[in-house]
């Protein structure tokens, strides 16, 4: 039997799966992502990860394809990173580091493009080969498969869909530093700032008010239980988000849209407002476009990497 591993690297957590080469999950684990000092530690602890595993297992290192790796931040070349803004790494070689303490193959890509290739291979993108994915969590990121293939760019930042702008009256900037950015509205984070803004100026009555944390969640369960401001919040949220697709869309020709991230654990109850508006904006071309919600969840990233190796 011929394996890989997939590995994503968060923030704060490592996520590791062993593979089949036809894509059973075998195992998967965490590590905690120590990025202290520079985030020095956090390759070699990989490495120590999966070699404790191979010997475990007493899998023959010949019948290892090898390791695939999501990072947080631009990849260019044989897997250089420049920096990232989670790990604290600068200049870091993640590939040529990887082979030298395993001796495996090694490739790797930013997070958000291989969980994009995660949900085409075995997730809502199943059996397609040009999709967009975009990932709605503390920020907005996004993943662009054509031809099966994911789309990386020059300098390793190809589909950053959060910074469409979406708002060229905003004063507000980003975090990107620039103004206007969909992350600004679509993020769990934005959800909360258009439900704090209409709340200031709409006195009309909503369970939103008076909850000690107002978040995107709150938002979603209101709008569940029929209240009138949650649902006039979450249209200005499909507003910007689907004519930030529709641009996208353009650009990509996707046969389907997959929304993901922790803000989509809300549901299917967000896609009709989604899709109105991406209807709204869209090119005539892109009238088909299916829209699914992810379904690996926490798993797109390593499934995404794993095939990544296994594509090599």
């Amino acid at each position: 039997m011929k394996y890989c591993f997939g590995v994503d690297i968060g923030g704060t957590g490592i996520k590791i799966g062993l593979f089949t080469m036809e894509g059973e999950i075998l195992e998967k684990w965490m590590l905690k992502t120590r990025r202290e000092n520079g985030g020095k530690a956090i390759l070699p602890d990989v490495a120590e990860s999966l070699n404790a595993k191979i010997e475990e297992r007493g899998i023959a290192r010949e019948d290892i394809k090898g390791i695939g790796i999501g990072v947080p931040a631009p990849v260019v070349g044989d897997g250089i990173v420049k920096n990232t803004a989670n790990l604290n790494w600068g200049y870091t070689e993640v590939n040529r580091e990887m082979r030298e303490m395993t001796g495996l193959e090694v490739r790797s890509g930013n997070d958000a493009n291989l969980a994009a290739l995660g949900e085409m291979w075995l997730g809502a993108g199943r059996g397609q080969k040009n999709m967009i994915m975009v990932t709605l969590g503390t920020g907005v990121g996004g993943g662009i498969i054509i031809d099966g293939k994911a789309a990386v760019g020059a300098n390793g930042a190809a589909a950053e869909i959060g910074h469409i702008c979406v708002n060229y009256h905003e004063r507000r900037k980003c975090g990107c530093g620039k103004t206007g950015c969909l992350e600004q509205y679509a993020s769990a984070t934005g959800i909360a700032r258009l439900a704090r803004m209409r709340l200031a100026w709409d006195d009309t009555p909503s369970m939103l008010r008076g909850q000690e944390k107002i978040d995107a969640k709150a938002v979603f369960d209101a709008l569940k239980a029929g209240d009138q401001v949650a649902e006039e919040i979450v249209e200005e949220f499909g507003e910007y988000l689907g004519h930030g697709l529709a641009n996208a869309a353009i650009l990509a020709d996707p046969a389907v849209i997959v929304i993901g991230g922790g803000v989509s654990k809300a549901g299917e109850i967000m896609l009709p407002y989604i899709k109105k508006y991406f209807m709204n904006k869209a090119f005539f071309a892109n009238k088909e476009t299916e829209f699914m919600m992810a379904q690996l969840d926490n798993d797109a990233g390593i499934c995404g990497a794993a095939r990544l190796i296994m594509d090599a």
